[in-house]
Formats: C-alpha cells, structure tokens, sequence
C-alpha cells in the first residue's frame, strides 16, 4: 500500500511540474506576441503618420494659393454692389470652413490620434478645399 502512495504521490508530483513548465512558457509567449504586436504598431503608426503630415502641408500649401487668389479679387468685389460683396464673402467663407478642416487635421495630429481618425479628416480637409476651389471659379 505504501509504495503505490509513493507512486503515486511521484507521477502527480510530475504531473503538477509538467503542467507548471507548460504554463510558464505559454505565459512567456503571449507576452512576447503582446510586445510584438505593440512594437509593430507603432512603426506602422508611425510610417502612416509621416505620409499624413506630407499629406497636411500638400492642404496648407493649396490653401495658401487658394488665399492669395481670394485676396487679388478682393478689392474688385468690394468696389462693386453689395451683391458683389455678399458673393465674395460668401465664397470666402468656403475658404474659412476649409481652413478650420485643415486646422482640424494638424490638431488631430498634434495629439495622437488614430491613423483611420486622421485620414477620414484629410479626406474632409480635401473635400471642403475643393469647395472653397469651386467657389472661386464661381467668382
């Protein structure tokens, strides 16, 4: 009786260290595939954060065309009716939201935000940029 006690006691004891070992090593592979996964992230991260940042000077770059051209016409407009001015303030005010788009962008990267975040405001930053194009050619 005693020896199968021994026994016993022997292969739970193996057990018990056999299953110890196996969580050990699960517990250090999910931690290396934790840190991977981060590490990777944020070089992509990154990577996607340079092309926005080239993508936001290409918007402020066409919004400062775009403003020179509104301010060439400016005293034209301002010269003529009142009708005049109402058009031209009205298709600076295009300009303005465009602005405040692009303002929009630079603040999301400023502070982190995510790559989809971002990139959905470029998109609406390109989107009110073209508007604000259309309402000075209407000009």
């Amino acid at each position: 009786m005693r020896k199968s006690r021994l026994s016993l006691f022997k292969s739970t004891s193996m057990m018990i260290s056999v299953v110890g070992i196996i969580m050990v090593i699960s517990t250090i592979i999910v931690v290396a595939y934790v840190g991977y996964s981060m590490v990777s992230s944020n070089i992509t991260n990154e990577i996607s954060s340079g092309t926005q940042y080239d993508e936001l000077a290409e918007l402020k770059a066409e919004y400062d065309n775009l403003s020179v051209k509104f301010n060439s016409v400016k005293s034209t407009y301002y010269a003529g009716d009142a009708d005049d001015v109402k058009t031209y303030n009205d298709a600076k005010l295009e300009l303005t939201r465009a602005n405040s788009a692009i303002e929009n962008v630079q603040s999301a990267l400023d502070a982190g935000k995510p790559s989809n975040d971002v990139d959905s405001r470029i998109v609406f930053a390109k989107e009110k940029l073209k508007s604000a194009n259309d309402a000075y050619l209407s000009l």
